[in-house]
Parts: C-alpha cells; structure tokens; sequence
C-alpha cells in the first residue's frame, strides 16, 4: 500500500497520524497484505462454500410445536415456598 492511500485512508478514517506511525502502519499493512495474498495459493476447489452473498432466504430453524407441559412444575419444584402456581417471595422491607 502506498504511504499517499495510507494517509488518504487514515483522514477518512478520521486518524491523525505523526510521520512515525505512518511508516510503522504502512508496514503493518504491507505484511497483512502480504499474508491476504499468501492464503489465494490455497487450493478451496473441492470446498463448498459456507456463505452466500446473494441469498434470497432466511436461515431459520423449523417450528414444531413441544409437548413439554411438565416443565412449569419443575421449574415450580425447585421454588423454597410457593402458594399454588406462585412462587412465594419475602418482603424485603
């Protein structure tokens, strides 16, 4: 990356960046370019693809009504005291 786009880049970004951060950035830049590149030598032709740009469709899970009415009484049974279907709680003043 040029040290001009880096500078661009930086004031859009709204940095301000002495002469000293500019240089280390543009070498910390330059790296991770260089290691982006690196991963393009990998061969991902047998791999399908985990994302798509353009899907048309929500990924949601299907809804199918549970039968697990017994789970209000557990929660219940684990309740110190209770008065019917409540839970009973102290007074704290």
């Amino acid at each position: 990356m040029d040290v001009m786009d880096l500078k661009i880049t930086a004031e859009l970004a709204k940095l301000a960046l002495t002469e000293e951060e500019t240089a280390k950035l543009s070498e910390e830049v330059a790296r991770m370019l260089e290691y982006f590149s690196s991963m393009s030598e990998v061969d991902v032709t047998h791999l399908e693809p985990t994302n798509y740009v353009l899907q048309k469709e929500n990924r949601t899970r299907i809804d199918s009504e549970k039968n697990e009415s017994d789970i209000p009484d557990k929660i219940l049974g684990n309740a110190p005291r209770r008065e019917d279907r409540f839970i009973v709680i102290p007074n704290v003043l």
